[in-house]
């Protein structure tokens, strides 16, 4: 028996179903190792087990004989979009694996259910394996529609994880099909978005603030508060990265001054984050907005705040404990979060790790913090992330210059 057993997936399904773990399915008759083996399909079940876990299920014996979902991609395709059960998009997957002459219709949609699936769970990994797929079905179909989705979704988690030239790519390709076929503004403007955040991370500003113009033209009369708020934040990112401060701040208090807590909190609570953020890098620093966008984003995040989020305000109050020299408190909220399961940006990742770097020089690493720095430096130049690299190389030749210094007055 295989991994694509009809009794090992639906005996999985149905312990997720019921929210039993292993080991309470496997109680005291059978051994959780001999369960786990029986649901990967590597054994196959006698008849005294069968009716064993139909007992422990509270089902009959017969809920064994269907496949999950019911033996049909359609079938699992519309358990999987009407649940937010984990459970159910598990076993879309398991159906899409078997389904290889299924409608390529059916297969995109369900693509983009999984994708999105492994998208809220952090798992970068499958979720770019599972965007690749939708990019290239997309383009089987001819449905420029879902060509522009494909890769605007692609590109958008390409940009994420640091791939700033694929997801330019993407993006371009996007952007350019949307235009072509005329698609709708939310498809336009989706496939603007992350143009706009894939120039700037790649360093090409010209063409990002030329994008940036289009996408604030194409949703001035847009009724939905929350398309020109992401279109002025986008505008804040542009001109923050050319260096034009000023503006930047301007168009993100405009998109705070847009956008009304009751119209999509989440929204509101990430734009008082970038404000923060973008109080932060200033030289010298602006703390005490950053303070106040920070409170307020905190009380938001806690009705509405998922992992990743809680991680980006984390790392903003160390940043601001920095830049207000408390470097005890610094390190305290670094302490709260796992460097090595970090869920941030690519960006925010590589600022994280110089935070890190500048307070092991404080702390007396002054060896080991200026080579993490400059580890960095070189990672961010690889990624054609030029702005992020000089950003990093000026914290070094700071860090260097301190530590000459006190090491000559010593």
């Amino acid at each position: 028996m295989t991994s694509k057993s009809p009794f090992g997936s639906r005996l999985k399904f149905l312990r997720q179903q019921k929210g039993l773990s292993q080991v309470a399915l496997a109680g005291d008759e059978i051994s959780t190792g001999y369960l786990s083996r029986l649901e990967s399909g590597a054994r196959q079940p006698t008849e005294r087990v069968i009716s064993y876990l139909a007992k422990q299920l509270g089902v009959d014996r017969s809920a064994f004989d269907t496949t999950p979902a019911s033996g049909s991609l359609t079938q699992a395709l519309s358990m999987a979009a009407t649940t937010d059960n984990d459970a159910a998009v598990e076993e879309l997957i398991d159906a899409l694996d078997g389904a290889s002459d299924e409608d390529p219709l059916l297969r995109w949609q369900a693509l983009w259910l999984i994708a999105t699936y492994r998208h809220r769970r952090r798992e970068r990994t499958e979720e770019l394996a599972a965007l690749e797929q939708l990019s290239e079905l997309a383009d089987e179909l001819e449905l420029p529609a879902l060509q522009c989705r494909s890769r605007t979704l692609f590109a958008r988690s390409l940009r994420v994880a640091g791939e700033a030239s694929q997801a330019l790519e993407l993006a371009t390709r996007a952007y350019q099909k949307a235009k072509e076929a005329q698609l709708s503004t939310a498809d336009t403007g989706s496939a603007l978005l992350v143009l706009v955040a894939t120039e700037a991370e790649a360093g090409r500003l010209p063409d990002a603030r030329a994008h940036v113009q289009e996408l604030l033209e194409l949703v001035a009369d847009v009724p939905d508060n929350t398309w020109r708020a992401e279109a002025l934040w986008s505008a804040a990112t542009v001109h923050s990265r050319l260096g034009d401060d000023e503006a930047a701040r301007g168009y993100l208090g405009q998109a705070m001054e847009v956008l009304d807590s009751r119209d999509d909190l989440t929204l509101w609570a990430r734009l008082r984050l970038a404000a923060a953020s973008l109080s932060l890098q200033s030289r010298p620093a602006l703390t005490a907005p950053a303070c106040k966008y920070l409170d307020e984003a905190e009380t938001a995040l806690s009705l509405v705040g998922t992992p990743v989020q809680e991680q980006e305000l984390l790392t903003l109050r160390a940043h601001l404990s920095f830049a207000q020299g408390d470097r005890a408190a610094a390190r305290g909220f670094l302490d709260r979060l796992d460097l090595e399961q970090l869920m941030l940006t690519y960006r925010d990742q590589i600022r994280l790790h110089a935070l890190d770097s500048l307070l092991l020089i404080g702390e007396g690493h002054q060896k080991r913090g200026l080579a993490r720095l400059k580890e960095l430096g070189e990672d961010a130049r690889r990624a054609s992330n030029m702005d992020l690299a000089a950003e990093i190389w000026r914290l070094l030749a700071e860090a260097l210059e301190h530590t000459e210094e006190s090491a000559a007055s010593a």
